[in-house]
């Protein structure tokens, strides 16, 4: 089976073999995956970090061998805190996204392979011990007003799964990529009054499938992308929009991953 990493900023993944198909999901800086499928022109993958599947271009695949896919899978690497900035090697410069990873950065270095680059930004160390009440909020507010994209990921257009499971990368905590997956994750709270930050609300449609989901902060408000990253009231009815006087989103369920 071959391996690769993502060494572009953003790699988009379609889901079928064209450039007009959706877009289902992305792959950020520093992210690595298996290949499932080729074909001349595109690869179907599967990705580490929350073994979702799509198809990339094949010009945009970077093979790298199977001990360092191991190594990189099995350990939690630092993550780029900044919303943009660059990394150099003597080769390029490559823009890096908050949310990326960092193999092995040791405060300004990260190797891939036997490239070396230097990284001027901040970086968050998925290991340490953090108060998450205090840091959670300010890792959500980093997305404010970032466009909403379908299968985005990164500040330049993002939606809702991708919003909350990028921020919960910052802390650590892996959650997997669609709402619905996400829902299954941690444990119930019962009552939204019980909720606490960094919770996460879950919302249904008139089926009642889960369909979007968004953080919950202090004072009952909710932090999520719908048409952009905002924050809305909450409460156990749903989404209040204070703009439009109206509920947006009817609220499923509430889980706790923190």
């Amino acid at each position: 089976m071959d391996f690769g990493i993502c060494e572009l900023s953003v790699i988009p993944l379609r889901s079928e073999t064209s450039h007009k198909s959706e877009i289902v999901s992305q792959l950020l800086f520093g992210e690595t995956y298996q290949v499932l499928e080729k074909k001349p022109e595109w690869l179907r993958i599967r990705t580490t970090y929350d073994d979702y599947e799509g198809w990339m271009e094949r010009k945009q695949f970077e093979p790298i061998s199977a001990g360092q896919y191991k190594k990189l899978a099995n350990n939690k690497q630092p993550v780029a805190l900044e919303v943009a900035s660059a990394a150099s090697s003597a080769k390029r410069k490559v823009p890096i996204l908050i949310g990326s990873t960092l193999p092995d950065f040791d405060g300004m270095n990260f190797k891939i392979d036997d490239e070396q680059f230097v990284y001027n930004g901040q970086a968050i160390m998925p290991d340490a011990s953090y108060d998450y009440d205090k840091i959670i909020e300010k890792c959500a507010l980093k997305f404010l007003h970032a466009p909403y994209l379908w299968g985005g990921r990164s500040p330049f257009g993002i939606d809702c799964s991708g919003f909350t499971q990028v921020v919960f990368k910052l802390l650590g905590v892996a959650l997997k990529r669609d709402a619905y997956q996400q829902a299954m994750q941690g444990r119930d709270v019962d009552f939204i009054d019980l909720a606490k930050e960094g919770d996460l609300a879950f919302f249904e449609n008139k089926e009642g499938k889960i369909t979007h989901v968004g953080i919950i902060l202090k004072d009952k408000r909710l932090i999520h992308a719908s048409g952009k990253v905002r924050i809305d009231r909450v409460d156990s009815f749903g989404i209040y929009n204070e703009e439009t006087k109206k509920y947006s989103h009817n609220l499923k369920v509430v889980k706790r991953v923190l």
